[in-house]
């Protein structure tokens, strides 16, 4: 029987190949099927990447009776109209959760832009406009503290423009925060997570090119300020407020807040530091009465004003402007005498879990619905290109839609949020997915020029002008990353990212910690410390990252053009150039928290290890090599 054993075990046996550091993990964990759809790369044959067949398992319509017909169609209207309504409250959950955003940090975001001196360094106002849209969840509401402080001239436009694009990076955190939602299944999340970061790439590669460009030559700045003077632009009708008008009626009754506060303590405004977020009366009045003051002397009266003298007292007429209160507001927390961030976090995680039940409940219904027929016609509509020699306009259409939806909505946040669980599910592909995006980043911005023009007179051009700059930033990086297929580099990397999320889930956790909070405060720090430190600290780095990508890219590409020791990372310590120690803590911190932390866990991870030992007998007891403490670590690395 030995040599049987050996013959046996012989075609799973790759020792000879594992690296030293990886002699504490069980060799036999490869036989898993759960290990192996992690760490084995995808076949040719199995692309992940490829739109998955909805089958349609049920009856066909013509084998039904009368009553069947009756039943499917009453229970296919049933099922629109549920979902409707989650994606309703899909919606009134972002928009709470952007309220709750601005409630924990809009002050703090406020205090920010407070310091002049450090929005005038391009790369300090760049993170400051990720880090304000990051905090209050909203470009328009980080957009709009900028207009008012240009306005107010505070802070010139030339300095604006970096802080713009930052918001439009820090806009994106939202449709990442809902693919996150999606990880229980490994295919959906690498989708959903990959049409979800191509906003992220896209963002970041525009501004890797265009803030360089526009600190040296002012471009953006100058043709704006060219297409402003050129036209006789006169104040014209507000901004389009559709979606507001369907989620007030929710959102109104849960919190209502008075954003003018933010705005306030940007300014300087010293009454709007100790104000609260939380809007108590919802309508007032403004009564203008004319009142009899006293000045110093004759000299300090108000022009064209009545003064006169009495008693040794120089008297003048001046109008004084009160504000009396007539109704409160209706929202729960009206009289809740809360502090602004208990508010906040109670909101939070109340948004939170909507958001994340809405999400899960619309997918459940869309893979129901989305079924034979259905699913072939849709995904034809949503996915196949022009006939030839028109396929190339397909893309551009797409634009189109992306940007008339955004539009329409009067959100990028919501629309793209909105597609991701569909790239998820498999009904939209992240090709098309991406001049979707493209569109609703150039539709969030003419609902910002609309919203410009109905500015007072005196302050029309600067506000328009920044809002143009916004536009055209958009409209150049689509130029430079989408036209010529090539260099469409954010689908590349955001299918790289995908593939190494859904291996590593929680890589998707520090992927958020990292590229929203940690890299914007870094670079903010070093930023407030001086020129000097930033270029000292970050030059270097910037340096290192640069040849650390060429190398990667030559040893995939050339590697015989390296030197030996360069052909590969093996000459460093393992957890710098290989997830596999980090996934093994983390794993071993997981099931600690599943097997000691709750019980109610434990009761549960004991039942599905049963269930997965009964599974995994029948293959796993083919190799005689196998014991059962082997068998043990097997189930805690697929874990």
């Amino acid at each position: 029987m030995a040599p049987l054993c050996e013959k046996a075990s012989q075609p799973v046996t790759l020792q000879p190949e594992i690296d030293a550091n990886d002699a504490a993990e069980p060799e036999l964990a490869s036989h898993s099927p759960v290990s192996l759809a992690e760490k084995e790369s995808p076949k040719e044959d199995d692309d992940p990447w490829d739109l998955p067949e909805l089958q349609d398992n049920g009856v066909k319509w013509s084998d039904l009776n009368t009553r069947g017909k009756v039943l499917r169609v009453l229970s296919s209207t049933l099922k629109i109209v549920l979902l409707l309504g989650f994606l309703y409250m899909f919606v009134c959950s972002l928009d709470v959760l952007s309220s709750s955003f601005q409630l924990v940090g809009g002050k703090a975001a406020g205090d920010i832009f407070k310091d002049n001196a450090v929005l005038s360094n391009p790369v300090a106002g760049l993170v400051i406009g990720v880090l304000v849209t990051v905090l209050v969840q909203s470009s328009s509401t980080s957009s709009s503290i900028v207009v008012s402080m240009v306005s107010s001239g505070l802070l010139e436009v030339r300095s604006a423009v970096p802080i713009i694009m930052g918001a439009n990076i820090g806009t994106s955190v939202t449709n990442t925060i809902v693919a996150v939602m999606q990880a229980g299944d490994r295919n959906e999340f690498r989708r959903a997570f990959a049409g979800a970061t191509v906003h992220d790439f896209f963002n970041w590669l525009s501004v890797l090119v265009l803030l360089p460009l526009e600190v040296a030559s002012g471009f953006l700045y100058k043709l704006t300020k060219l297409i402003i003077d050129s036209f006789d632009i006169q104040t014209g009708a507000d901004a389009p407020d559709l979606l507001k008008v369907i989620t007030e009626p929710l959102t109104k009754n849960i919190i209502e807040l008075d954003s003018s506060v933010i705005s306030g303590i940007a300014t300087g405004d010293p009454a709007a530091q100790n104000k609260s977020l939380i809007k108590i009366w919802c309508k007032t009045q403004k009564v203008t009465n004319l009142v009899n003051i006293t000045v110093p002397g004759i000299a300090n009266c108000t022009p064209d004003a009545l003064c006169w003298v009495e008693n040794n007292q120089t008297w003048t007429e001046q109008n004084l402007t009160e504000t009396f209160n007539i109704k409160k507001c209706a929202h729960i927390f009206v009289n809740a005498n809360l502090p602004d961030l208990a508010v906040g976090l109670i909101l939070l995680a109340l948004s939170l879990l909507a958001l994340c039940t809405c999400l899960i409940l619309i997918v459940k219904l869309l893979n129901s619905m989305l079924k034979g027929q259905v699913a072939i016609v849709i995904k034809k509509v949503l996915n196949t290109d022009f006939p030839f020699p028109f396929g190339w306009l397909t893309g551009y259409l797409a634009i189109i839609v992306g940007a008339g939806m955004t539009f329409i909505v009067q959100s990028s946040s919501v629309f793209t949020s909105a597609i991701t669980p569909l790239v998820g599910i498999g009904v939209i592909s992240i090709e098309r997915a991406y001049p979707l995006t493209l569109g609703s980043n150039i539709g969030t911005t003419t609902t910002a020029i609309l919203a410009a023009m109905a500015s007072p007179g005196e302050t029309l051009a600067n506000s328009l002008q920044i809002s143009l700059c916004h536009f055209v930033f958009n409209i150049c990086g689509i130029l430079l990353w989408y036209p010529i297929p090539i260099t469409r580099v954010p689908i590349r990397l955001a299918k790289a990212l995908g593939n190494h999320t859904a291996n590593y889930r929680w890589f998707a956790a520090l992927y958020l910690f990292l590229c929203f909070f940690l890299f914007p405060l870094s670079v903010l720090g070093l930023s407030i410390a001086g020129w000097q430190v930033l270029v000292g600290v970050g030059v270097p780095v910037l340096v290192l990252l640069v040849f650390v990508i060429v190398v990667n890219i030559m040893q995939s590409r050339c590697p015989r053009f390296l030197p030996s020791c360069l052909r590969s990372w093996d000459f460093l310590p393992r957890p710098l150039h290989s997830f596999k120690p980090w996934d093994r803590l983390v794993t071993m911190a997981m099931t600690f928290c599943r097997t000691r932390c709750c019980c109610c866990c434990k009761c549960c991870n004991d039942e599905e290890k049963d269930e997965l030992k009964e599974d995994k007998r029948l293959e796993v007891y083919d190799n005689p090599a196998l014991t059962i403490e082997d068998e043990g670590k097997v189930f805690a690395t697929s874990l």
